[in-house]
């Protein structure tokens, strides 16, 4: 059975749905887990479910369970989750994208000043290979439900604009402006920022290279999606400007600064090892 229609669940926006069978098993089929474990785990949460859960609640229940079976398969399933998770400011998710770029083989500055025409602007991310430019803004949400609409295209539009117009006057002939974010665009976000001619970024927009597609292909999950480390060694690690997996096995020496044992070190290792895939990111 795909669905529970006699059971109504409440999403982050606060409206009520049906529970989708079909919706769980695909997103734990997404993080990894083999058909034993998905149904062991699809059986448990429709056993808890009551009118009106949230799907925080749903998503909580599967992850603890989940994580007893795969401690890389819940690190999968909690990516959108660890996205948020790089917060509260904004700056984890700029060096996440720009790690991203860097992944394709750019050259990223973070957090750039630049002198446009008009006024000086600071870019989040500019990435440049072989001649081309890319400037990114980052549109960071820590918490589900929150969308981009029509006025961020719009005001980065001009900015890009303006700074084109200015310092970068004639540098560059292959120039793209992006905004990336970890939640949704509206579908008037999208038509503007399209038509203009900008990149748009989001958790699954477009379908084909979205960000969550990207992170996955590329094995680029930040270090928040770990399940062997607690909030508060993430959060000295990101201190420490360690925002990706791949990067904790060569940074190991922090994990000894926060005290972890050999035997916690090596299951931080593995996990992160399990999480790293080298496939190469699909094109834009």
């Amino acid at each position: 059975m795909n669905s529970s229609p006699e059971i109504r669940i409440t999403k982050a926006s606060g409206e009520l749905v049906p529970f989708s069978e079909k919706k769980l098993r695909q997103s734990l089929e997404r993080a990894g887990a083999a058909e034993p474990q998905i149904s062991a785990v699809v059986d448990d949460v429709r056993d808890q479910l009551y009118h009106g859960i949230g799907t925080g609640k749903i998503y909580r229940k599967a992850y603890d369970l989940l994580r007893k079976k795969s401690y890389a398969n819940a690190a999968r399933y909690k990516l959108k989750k660890a996205i948020m998770e790089l917060g509260p400011s904004g700056y984890p998710f700029e060096q996440f994208v720009a790690a991203i770029l860097e992944q394709q083989g750019f050259q990223t500055s973070v957090g750039k000043v630049i002198k446009g025409k008009c006024v000086t602007h600071e870019v989040d991310v500019v990435a440049q290979k072989n001649g081309k430019l890319i400037m990114a803004e980052c549109k960071f949400h820590n918490r589900p439900g929150v969308k981009c609409d029509v006025k961020v295209p719009l005001y980065i539009d001009s900015r890009f604009r303006d700074v084109m117009n200015g310092s970068f006057n004639g540098s560059y002939s292959d120039h793209e402006g992006w905004i990336v974010t970890n939640t949704r665009f509206t579908d008037d976000a999208i038509s503007y920022g399209t038509c203009a001619g900008l990149v748009m970024l989001g958790w699954d927009y477009p379908k084909k290279s979205s960000l969550k597609k990207r992170i996955g292909l590329a094995g680029l999950h930040p270090l928040t999606c770990l399940s062997s480390l607690q909030q508060k060694e993430k959060a000295f690690l990101l201190e420490k400007g360690v925002v990706l997996c791949r990067r904790v096995r060569e940074n190991e020496y922090l994990l000894r600064e926060l005290g972890l044992s050999d035997t916690r070190i090596k299951k931080v290792i593995s996990e992160c090892d399990e999480l790293v895939n080298e496939l190469d990111v699909p094109p834009e």
